[in-house]
Formats: structure tokens, C-alpha cells, sequence
């Protein structure tokens, strides 16, 4: 179940971030003096965002572009001890079915073994979901910083307005087909069940994107992209046929 969960993280992350989209409060103006969440994170993300547009001649994007690598560098060594985490129950999971197999009628003496193996191994079952619970908010922190800083709105970058939608829809498109190579690229650390998704959330991210200011999405195709070459140092090349460890 727990690594079930683990895996399945990284898409509840998107699903919050997208039902954030939906509430009032991403518009809402940062207001450090009444909010501990926006004086502490969103407001320094946000005043971090505007220090590198000035940086760079103004542009938003690439100060979007940057603070969403530096980020994702800060947060990096938690990636990894969660690959390492997920890689060590997956070499236990010939151990876990053989104790599933031979305790199969009491549920009890499954779950007590299943234990003695983890403390002998050394292994923690919730490793891998801790860094992720731990990014979250910084995440979704960054998030906010871009959908309520007024300056970005206001500013254009490319062909888009960042604070409109994509009148040619070239960034829900692309938003798209990032999250869909973020998936395949993992592709060989998901069951089966996790592999009929890598349609259905691309499908999703392009539909939202579709109805939200330039800046979100854009967001999107960077911190994706990253996520794209950080995947292929990490698991390889996706596998073909990858089946279920």
C-alpha cells in the first residue's frame, strides 16, 4: 500500500494544484502582515520572482524559468532519497511476496513479518512518501507566487500575455506533452493500473490549461521539462513493456 501511494503522489500533487486553481485565493494579493503562509513562503517566492525579472531585463518568464530550476535543485536531494528508497523496496519485493504467500490466511502474522523484514533490512516503509509530503508545499508555494504576483500578469513574454490564456493554445499543448514524457520517463516504475493514466492526465493538464492565465502553464512546461532530464539521469530510458515490480 505504501508503495502504492508512493508512486501515486506525484499526480495527487498535480490534482492539488489544480483544485488550488479553482479557489479564489490564487488572485487574492499577498498579504504578509495577516497570512503566516504568504510571509513566510509565497511572498519571498513572489519578491525572489520579481528580484530576477529586474535581473533580466524585465522578463518574467525567464525569471519563472529560473526560480522553478533553483527550486527544483533545492528540493533535488529529497528526489533522490526517494529513488533510493523506492529502488530498496523494490529489491525486497520477492521477500514481500514470498510472506504474502506463505501467511496468505492471517493477515496478523503477514503484516508482523512483513515488519521484521523492514527493521531487518533497514529499510522505512514511508521513506519514499516522506520527501514528497515535504516538497508540497514549497510547490504549491511557488505556484501561488506566480498566479498572484500582479507584476507577472501585467507583463507578456513570447507571443502570450502571461496574466491571460493562450489564444493559440500552444501552451496547454505543450503542458500536455510534457506531463505525458514526465510519465513515460517514470514509465518503468509504475504498475500497470498507473500506466493507463499517462493519457488520462495529459488529457486533463491540456483541458485546464486551456482555461488559465499563460504564467500557469508555462510554469508547468518548465518545472516538467526538468522533471523530463532529471527522470532520465535518475531511471534511464523508459523501458518498453516496462512491467510491474
Amino acid at each position: 500500500m505504501t508503495r502504492r501511494l508512493a508512486k501515486y503522489m506525484p499526480f495527487l500533487l498535480i490534482l492539488l494544484l489544480l483544485a488550488g486553481c479553482s479557489t479564489s485565493a490564487r488572485t487574492s494579493p499577498i498579504d504578509p502582515t495577516t497570512s503566516t503562509w504568504d510571509k513566510y513562503f509565497v511572498g519571498p517566492l513572489a519578491n525572489t520572482l520579481d528580484w530576477f525579472a529586474q535581473l533580466l531585463g524585465g522578463s518574467y518568464g525567464l525569471s519563472i524559468l529560473v526560480v522553478t530550476v533553483i527550486i527544483r535543485l533545492i528540493i533535488l536531494p529529497l528526489t533522490l532519497k526517494q529513488y533510493r528508497s523506492s529502488k530498496r523496496m523494490q529489491e525486497l519485493q520477492p521477500e514481500l511476496k514470498k510472506l504474502k504467500e506463505k501467511y496468505k490466511d492471517d493477515a496478523k502474522k503477514q503484516q508482523e513479518e512483513t515488519m521484521k523484514l523492514f527493521q531487518k533490512e533497514g529499510v522505512n516503509p514511508l521513506a519514499g512518501c516522506l520527501p514528497l509530503v515535504v516538497q508540497m508545499p514549497v510547490l504549491i508555494a511557488l505556484y501561488n507566487a506566480i498566479m498572484r504576483n500582479h507584476h507577472i500578469s501585467e507583463h507578456s513574454f513570447l507571443w502570450m500575455q502571461l496574466g491571460t490564456k493562450d489564444p493559440f493554445y500552444i501552451l496547454p499543448l505543450l503542458a500536455a506533452l510534457t506531463t505525458y514524457f514526465q510519465q513515460k520517463m517514470m514509465s518503468s516504475q509504475m504498475n500497470q493500473q498507473m500506466q493507463s493514466l499517462m493519457f488520462i492526465f495529459p488529457v486533463m493538464i491540456f483541458v485546464m490549461a486551456m482555461n488559465f492565465a499563460s504564467a500557469l502553464p508555462l510554469y508547468w512546461i518548465y518545472s516538467n521539462t526538468f522533471t523530463i532530464v532529471q527522470s532520465y539521469f535518475i531511471y534511464g530510458r523508459p523501458k518498453k513493456n516496462a512491467s510491474d515490480k
